[in-house]
């Protein structure tokens, strides 16, 4: 898509918008000031919710956001009122310090559950993080470290945009995620401005159409957070409407389609002890539906996961989570491939199991399965629907670093 340029610099393509990221240890703190921006959000689908998402959920009602205030190292979740207490003191000294109102100003939280945030450290860092506010590229690279918590480096895209009309907007995010990650979004926090002029009814539709291609389309452990969110801010400094007569533009649909994929493909490659990436691709199915959970059955496998670590091309365990999926599939006519960047061979074509002992289909399997990238491609053979999915395979580091992560 010509109509779509990658840029380097982070949050720091957008005019009026400041940025930064401090830590203290495990703790971190990021804050974002875009200053009267149009904003909405996409929030986990898990009945236990973290004290930051329903302060956050309560601010983005109002469709504005000033500034957003995010921490690492504690979930703020299962504290009670003692969590949206500790929420508003977090939320007050942001607004003091830099004169907004507390009504615009959203929260989030990752890291531990079930444990009351240590504000004494928490409000040091934050302190820190506002007095290092600005508009470089270095600002939004501390901004997305800042958020890490087992994440082994920072996730930041930027895009600038050309419309059907000719007129250019930019796009920026951050993004952290690489355990307890699943379908319907994940243990992940997403921020995204553009300068685009856009109604929060118009982001709300947009975000919600580039989540569900992306985020949650996503798949570490199947485990889904309790304090995913996915918030966009629209600060509109550009002054170009991206909404037509007819909608949304369909140029910035697909430019916010291509960073959240990014980011969302980051955290897979991400996840937790991963040595390998993983994507699915389905084609064939009944409908989208069907091709959506076929892709996201075969990247959560704990099974075929596993057998991407060891290298092991056992095809069987590709069809049997196709068939637990809820997808609909004959066998009799299905295809099975895996490819890496180098090869591309089927296992099954059309119902005809092709790999077995001592053939070259077996061979060449094999050799695919020890690449650092592993594509399953399936081809239903029964409508248009197609879909993507992305994830990692299972590792004995996957079950150190959780086997240790409060201790």
């Amino acid at each position: 898509m010509d109509f779509i340029r990658d840029v380097d610099g982070g949050f720091s393509i957008i005019e009026n918008v400041k940025v930064s990221g401090a830590r203290e240890g495990k703790y971190g703190v990021t804050v974002i000031l875009a200053p009267n921006s149009t904003a909405s959000a996409v929030f986990t689908t898990n009945k236990v919710v973290a004290a930051p998402v329903t302060y956050t959920k309560n601010v983005v009602k109002n469709g504005i956001v000033s500034a957003v205030v995010v921490n690492s190292g504690n979930a703020n979740c299962f504290t009670g009122k003692k969590g949206i207490e500790d929420c508003e003191e977090l939320v007050n000294i942001v607004s003091k310090d830099l004169k907004v109102p507390a009504g615009e100003i959203a929260i989030c939280s990752t890291g531990v559950i079930g444990r009351e945030m240590p504000m004494d450290i928490i409000s040091k860092v934050a302190y820190e993080s506002i007095s290092k506010l600005d508009n470089k590229p270095e600002n939004s690279l501390a901004a997305a470290k800042a958020i890490m918590t087992t994440d082994t480096f920072p996730k930041e895209e930027a895009v600038e945009v050309t419309l059907s009309d000719g007129e250019v907007i930019k796009i920026a995010g951050i993004t952290k995620g690489s355990g307890m990650i699943a379908p319907n979004m994940a243990t992940m926090l997403s921020f995204i401005v553009t300068d685009a002029v856009i109604s929060q009814k118009a982001i709300k539709k947009a975000l919600t159409k580039a989540t569900d291609l992306s985020f949650n389309m996503i798949v570490v452990d199947g485990d889904e957070s309790t304090n995913d969110t996915c918030m966009m801010l629209a600060n509109g400094s550009s002054g170009v409407d991206v909404e037509t007569d007819s909608g949304i533009d369909p140029n910035f649909q697909e430019g916010l389609n291509h960073i959240c994929i990014n980011l969302a493909k980051k955290m897979a490659r991400d996840g937790e002890g991963a040595s390998k990436f993983i994507e699915a691709n389905v084609k064939g199915a009944e409908s989208f539906d069907d091709a959506k959970l076929a892709a996201k059955a075969i990247v959560t496998s704990p099974l075929f996961k596993s057998a991407v670590f060891g290298g092991d091309p056992n095809w069987g365990r590709i069809v049997s989570a196709i068939g637990y999926s809820g997808s609909e599939l004959n066998p009799d006519i299905v295809t099975i491939a895996i490819a890496d960047d180098e090869d591309e061979v089927d296992l099954v074509r059309k119902g005809e199991i092709l790999a077995f002992d001592g053939t070259t289909y077996l061979e060449r399997a094999e050799k695919i399965m020890q690449s650092k990238n592993v594509t399953v491609k399936i081809n239903m053979f029964l409508g248009d629907g197609e879909a993507t999915a992305w994830g990692c395979d299972l590792t004995y580091d996957y079950v150190k670093i959780n086997a240790e992560y409060t201790t």
